[in-house]
């Protein structure tokens, strides 16, 4: 039951938030990893206090939001008295959508920074062989009456969904976001799928893939993208990481949210796009294909 919640919360919450491609249309990847045995639906996470400011939970094959759902409250209280505290979590499926991490300590009045890895999906530098996980990078702050600021983008040119979607429709893909098996670029979504996802920006964003991983992977203790079984077949755990670290900007900055609030303000009045914010859906609305294969795993 404590599973079954935690997902459920984190997929409304990345649907509340505009985040579909994580959110219900992403629920069969959990749902099937249940039936496949690569995801545990019994384990409990273990908890570890290595220090007043650590937190350590293994997943022990589970879902990361139930590892981040009991190490909460500690998180919280521990991140407010001390000022920074550190969450480091491994054995996990992947994370699912990673503001919604941020976003949950944000709204305790915690700057969070988070990060996670995956299978391999994407190439980097010279190499023609997927290397890293798409290894997002979430953050969140606090600002004074109004919703968070949160932003959870990819080191990846796009999201691994959104070639597995353009394959299933048959659609071309931009340029840049992918190569194909022989390491070719490629705008052919189904040649990608056999291929590898690029980095966002180049060496720049291959530069943010790999402090991902090791962040996610090294410090935690996790699995290396390059050894992470797959997400989507056989039945082994991708065993993989998820790193976050929350801040209380009270303790160095008193009336941090007040100030951040006056300065999103002056940053929107010029133009500047502010991620998060307020949530863009108040009603979700799932595809009726999607509702009949969510349905489809009530009968298996």
């Amino acid at each position: 039951m404590a599973v079954a919640i935690s997902l459920a919360e984190a997929t409304v919450d990345a649907e509340c938030s505009g985040r579909s491609s994580v959110g219900f249309a992403h629920l069969p990847d959990y749902l099937e990893g249940f039936l496949c045995g690569r995801i545990s639906g019994t384990e409990e996470p273990a908890l570890f206090y290595p220090t007043p400011t650590l937190i350590q939970a293994d997943a022990k094959g589970g879902i990361a939001q139930l590892g981040f759902d009991r190490a909460f409250e500690e998180l919280q209280t521990r991140a407010s008295a001390y000022g920074v505290t550190v969450f480091s979590l491994n054995n996990s499926y992947t994370a699912g959508e990673l503001g919604y991490y941020v976003r949950r300590l944000a709204h305790k009045g915690l700057v969070a920074l988070a990060t996670s890895n995956g299978p391999a999906l994407m190439a980097a530098g010279q190499s023609k062989e997927a290397v890293y996980g798409t290894n997002p990078l979430a953050f969140a702050a606090p600002v004074d009456n109004r919703a968070p600021l949160v932003f959870d983008q990819a080191s990846s040119a796009t999201a691994f969904v959104n070639i597995r979607k353009a394959a299933e429709r048959g659609e071309i893909i931009p340029e840049g976001w992918a190569i194909d098996g022989r390491g070719q670029s490629t705008n052919d979504s189904r040649e990608a799928l056999k291929g590898a996802l690029l980095a966002f920006g180049g060496s720049r964003g291959a530069n943010i893939a790999l402090m991902v991983e090791i962040l996610a992977a090294g410090t935690t203790g996790a699995n290396w993208s390059l050894d992470a079984p797959s997400f989507d077949e056989g039945r082994n755990s991708p065993g993989v990481g998820l790193f976050i670290v929350a801040l209380n900007p009270e303790l160095l900055s008193p009336g941090f949210s007040t100030r951040l609030a006056s300065q999103i303000e002056r940053l929107s009045s010029k133009g500047i796009h502010i991620p998060g914010g307020s949530y863009i859906k108040d009603e979700i609305d799932i595809p009726s294909l999607l509702v009949t294969t969510l349905e489809g795993y009530c009968f298996k």
